[in-house]
């Protein structure tokens, strides 16, 4: 009987290699970088992608708070957080959240579109976003994602 050349080979995360990439969000728009940044955090890019395994790679984002968003998004989108209190429930602009900590901006809209689950969370941890142009990741020679 002949083998098959078309099995499906899934990977185990020993044997995932992990690339750090970084994204200049300066005058990006926000839905269209963050779908590009949840891809790679998932590991989507790569051949070896595993649904259900870790095998994304580590992404840095840097001058968050110069994001564009298009429209009237700024004051009319709100990000909803709920106390878990009655009647607990505080709507926040974009704007507001923009000029208090942009890093939540981007953060909020990666976690979205990650896995709800132990595995997002472990991928949410591999995101560091920073509001100015450095970061103290230079170490790890990070390459331009684009």
């Amino acid at each position: 009987m002949k083998s098959r050349s078309y099995s499906t080979v899934t990977v185990a995360e020993k044997d995932v290699k992990r690339e750090w990439f970084v994204v200049d969000a300066d005058g990006k728009t926000l839905g269209r970088i963050t779908s590009k940044i949840a891809s790679v955090l998932r590991g989507k890019h790569k051949a070896t992608f595993t649904p259900n395994t870790d095998c994304g790679d580590y992404v840095i984002v840097i001058n968050s708070g110069k994001i564009r968003v298009t429209g009237k998004k700024l004051t009319d989108r709100s990000l909803v957080r709920y106390t878990g209190h009655p009647g607990g429930q505080r709507h926040t602009s974009l704007q507001e959240v923009i000029d208090k900590n942009p890093n939540k901006l981007i953060e909020h809209a990666v976690k979205g579109m990650l896995p709800k689950s132990s595995l997002g969370d472990k991928l949410f941890g591999k995101l560091f976003v920073y509001d100015t142009a450095e970061h103290p990741h230079q170490a790890q020679k990070p390459k331009q994602l684009v």
